[in-house]
């Protein structure tokens, strides 16, 4: 009888702990839990980066946050696709001020099925006005450059070890970039890159470049 009565406790505590373990966040928690998410995906982002400008991207303080990140992030995709799954896109009193940004580093930083799978999820948010448009182009260009296309509103950057040096990846019809931004409220490319990269937008040599990648895709 006694090792019925333990048996019966370690299973009634194993449910126990499966329960808890697959608790759904609760709605009026969705700021405090985008919050740590936040700091969980943000934090070994800059170490990181901070990282790489001093000692290389190849140097063993780059590889420690690098390794440190890619583990919070594969927790933070758990935990906004369960939000955006259960809920939808949160309202702006629920997700908080800096929730958009959240949602979507996290849902950045995915793969492109992850991408493409929010990305209907994402125009409807900007269609009800839940979301800033910005976001938006920001996704549909990263599932460009990972399909290996031209990207529309020229915010993708991507590191050529050829180089060393980060460029922006090759944008469709870069002459005009300004009128489709302008479309969506964005504010030019060149103080848009000079702000966010610190990286000198050169028409001549975008329209270059893209000749290039046009050529060479043709090739294949």
């Amino acid at each position: 009888m006694k090792y019925v009565t333990l048996y019966f406790l370690l299973f009634f505590s194993f449910c126990l702990s499966q329960e808890v373990s697959n608790e759904v966040i609760a709605y009026k928690d969705i700021k405090a839990e985008l919050d740590t998410i936040w700091g969980m995906e943000q934090t070994p982002i800059r170490q990181r980066d901070a990282a790489r400008r001093k000692h290389g991207i190849d140097s063993e303080q780059f590889q420690k946050y690098q390794k440190i990140y890619k583990k919070n992030h594969a927790i933070n995709e758990k935990k906004v696709k369960e939000i955006l799954d259960t809920y939808g896109w949160p309202t702006q009193e629920t997700r908080g001020e800096r929730g958009n940004w959240t949602l979507c580093n996290v849902l950045q930083h995915s793969d492109n099925t992850v991408r493409i799978h929010y990305l209907p999820m994402m125009k409807q948010a900007v269609k009800d006005g839940r979301l800033e448009a910005r976001f938006l182009v920001r996704a549909e260009d990263r599932i460009a450059t990972e399909k290996g296309e031209l990207q529309l509103y020229g915010g993708q950057m991507k590191y050529y070890p050829e180089t060393k040096s980060f460029n922006v990846w090759p944008v469709y019809d870069p002459a005009n970039i300004d009128k489709r931004r302008a479309a969506l409220g964005l504010e030019p490319i060149a103080p848009f890159l000079k702000r966010r990269f610190d990286f000198d937008w050169n028409l001549e040599e975008q329209l270059k470049r893209t000749a290039e990648f046009e050529q060479e895709k043709n090739k294949n």
